[in-house]
Order: C-alpha cells, then sequence, then structure tokens
C-alpha cells in the first residue's frame, strides 16, 4: 500500500495529466488505462487517487468491473482549481 506522501503525488499526478491531456476541456476524458499507462502507478494506487479526487468533485469515472477506472474526465470544479493553480505558477 502506498504511503501518504505517494498517495498525495499520485492524487496530484492524475489531475494535473488529465487537464493537460485534455487541455481543461471538462467535456474531454481519457481512459484510466492510458492514465495508468501515462502515469506509471500501479493500478490499485490509481483507483485510489480517482475515488479520492471524485470525492473531492474534481473529477468524474466510469468505473469498470473490479473498481477500475474506465474513462476519467474534469469537472467544473476541477477546471477552475487546475486553472488557479496554472495562474499561481505563472
Amino acid at each position: 500500500m502506498a504511503t501518504l506522501q505517494e498517495r498525495q503525488l499520485y492524487r496530484e499526478r492524475a489531475l494535473t495529466a488529465l487537464y493537460e491531456t485534455t487541455e481543461g476541456n471538462p467535456l474531454l476524458g481519457i481512459t484510466g488505462r492510458k492514465l495508468r499507462n501515462d502515469l506509471r502507478i500501479p493500478e490499485e494506487d490509481l483507483a485510489a487517487a480517482c475515488a479520492y479526487l471524485t470525492g473531492e468533485g474534481l473529477i468524474t469515472v466510469d468505473w469498470e468491473p473490479g473498481n477500475k477506472p474506465a474513462m476519467v474526465s474534469l469537472t467544473h470544479q476541477g477546471v477552475r482549481r487546475m486553472e488557479a493553480e496554472e495562474r499561481e505558477r505563472g
């Protein structure tokens, strides 16, 4: 099982990758498989990160059997958060 620091890192990396891949468009999404392969994180850790981010209202997930993310998309709130972070970075 991942440590707290690893779980937080996985969440941020997943959210950032989703934002960058979809260019902040909540109408677009990416498959869980692509997200997992791009991030190179274990399947169960990606599922946990997606569940957490869904609970925070930042993403939506269509789940496959076995609690695997099939399709992942940003919510309006997720886009707003990522845009705020982008503005802070300059």
